[in-house]
């Protein structure tokens, strides 16, 4: 809420490196903070089931309170193991893009082919996160595959999620 309100002092606004700052600090903490309040809403659920539980109910309404506590129960775990992630600390590279290398090697023009295919999965990868990928140098055979190919994926997290990729 503080955040919301910085970016709303016309003092910030007219200072593109404040806005840009506190509007990342924004973004970055927003994930967490939804799952915490959809966290606080399911226990306040649960405690109102369980309440209703402890009443004389007919055995139909029963019931669906007892699903209805398993599965608050379920989703408040959920929200703990997400807010537990969300809290760790973050990579300081984790915004950054990444530039990925595929060579296709030994193996001639069946290595080629696998790196053609490799190519291929990354870029649908990235499309499916919401990235952009820009190619950047491509060494192609005869049968379309390549013999190398550099490629620049552009988007937010991706270097968190592609830093593991050797």
């Amino acid at each position: 809420d503080k955040l919301s309100e910085l970016l709303c002092d016309p003092d910030v606004a007219s200072d593109n490196k404040k806005l840009r700052e506190y509007s990342k600090e924004q973004s970055d903490l927003q994930p967490t903070y939804d799952a915490y309040n959809e966290y606080k809403q399911v226990s306040e659920d649960l405690e109102a089931a369980k309440e209703m539980q402890g009443e004389k109910l007919d055995d139909e309404m029963r019931e669906m309170v007892k699903m209805e506590i398993e599965e608050l129960s379920t989703r408040q775990k959920e929200l703990e193991e997400l807010i537990r992630v969300l809290m760790l600390p973050k990579d300081p590279n984790d915004d950054k893009n990444v530039i990925v290398e595929i060579r296709g090697a030994a193996g001639g023009d069946e290595a080629a082919l696998f790196a053609a295919d490799l190519y291929r999965m990354y870029t649908r990868y990235a499309d499916a996160q919401g990235w952009r990928v820009e190619l950047m140098d491509v060494n192609t055979n005869d049968l379309g595959g390549f013999k190398e190919v550099v490629f620049m994926i552009n988007g937010r997290g991706a270097y968190s999620k592609m830093k593991y990729e050797s």
